[in-house]
C-alpha cells in the first residue's frame, strides 16, 4: 500500500492539494487526519496521511492469501468498492472452513484485515468480507427477521430487545428498518454485548 502524507496549516487547502495531486475524490481514498502542536512561535500543522481505497483493497487481497495458504486453502477473489465499503467475496476449495461456526472464521478473518489495515495507516476501513453468498444469505434472514420484530412492535407497543450483534448487523437492521413506520430502532450495551432495541415510535 502506498501511503501519501500531505502537511500544511490550512486544512481546507491541504486536502483539496491532496485530492488534485492524486487525481481522486474523497470516496476514493481512506485517510487520517492529526493536528501537530506548533511551537511557541509556530502554528499548528495539519497532517492528512493518505492510501488510495483500490491500494487497499489489493493490499488486504495480498494480505488474506498469505494467511489462507497457511490455512491449506486455494481461494480466488472478487472485489469491488462501492460508497467507501470494500467488499471481497471469496470461493475456496472448503468454503465450510473458511466460513467457520455460525461465521466465526469469517468473522476473525474481517477483524484481522480491519487490524492489518489500521497499523498501516490508523483508520479502520468499511470492509464487507464474505464467502461466495454465505453473508448475502444471512443479509437477507437478517432482514427478515428485523420486519417481523418491527411488524410485533408495531401491533403490541411493545419494545423487543434483539441478540447481540457486531456493527455490520446493526447497521443492516437500523437501515432495513429506517423508514418503517411505526418502529424506531436504537442499538444499546457494550461491546461485544451490543444490540439493537426496537420500539413503538408513538
Amino acid at each position: 500500500m502506498e501511503i501519501y502524507v500531505y502537511e500544511g496549516k490550512n486544512e481546507e487547502q491541504v486536502f483539496e492539494k491532496a485530492l488534485a495531486d492524486l487525481n481522486v475524490i474523497e470516496n476514493d481514498i481512506l485517510f487520517r487526519k492529526e493536528k501537530i502542536k506548533g511551537g511557541l512561535f509556530k502554528a499548528d500543522t495539519i497532517r492528512f496521511t493518505i492510501v488510495k481505497l483500490e491500494d487497499v483493497q489489493q493490499g488486504i487481497k495480498n494480505f488474506l492469501s498469505e494467511i489462507l495458504k497457511l490455512m491449506d486453502l486455494d481461494v480466488k477473489f472478487e472485489s469491488s468498492l462501492r460508497e467507501k465499503q470494500i467488499n471481497i467475496k471469496m470461493f475456496s476449495d472448503n468454503n465450510a472452513i473458511l466460513i467457520g461456526k455460525n461465521g466465526q472464521t469469517l468473522s476473525a478473518l474481517s477483524t484481522i484485515v480491519k487490524q492489518y489495515v489500521f497499523n498501516q495507516i490508523g483508520v479502520y476501513p468499511y470492509i464487507n468480507l464474505d464467502v461466495e453468498n454465505y453473508k448475502d444469505k444471512q443479509v437477507m434472514h437478517l432482514e427478515r427477521l428485523a420486519k417481523n420484530i418491527a411488524r410485533e412492535v408495531r401491533n403490541t407497543k411493545q419494545p423487543v430487545t434483539m441478540e447481540n450483534m457486531n456493527s455490520y448487523e446493526r447497521r443492516i437492521v437500523h437501515n432495513i428498518l429506517t423508514n418503517f413506520k411505526g418502529v424506531i430502532t436504537e442499538s444499546e450495551g457494550e461491546e461485544p454485548n451490543r444490540h439493537v432495541v426496537v420500539k413503538p415510535s408513538e
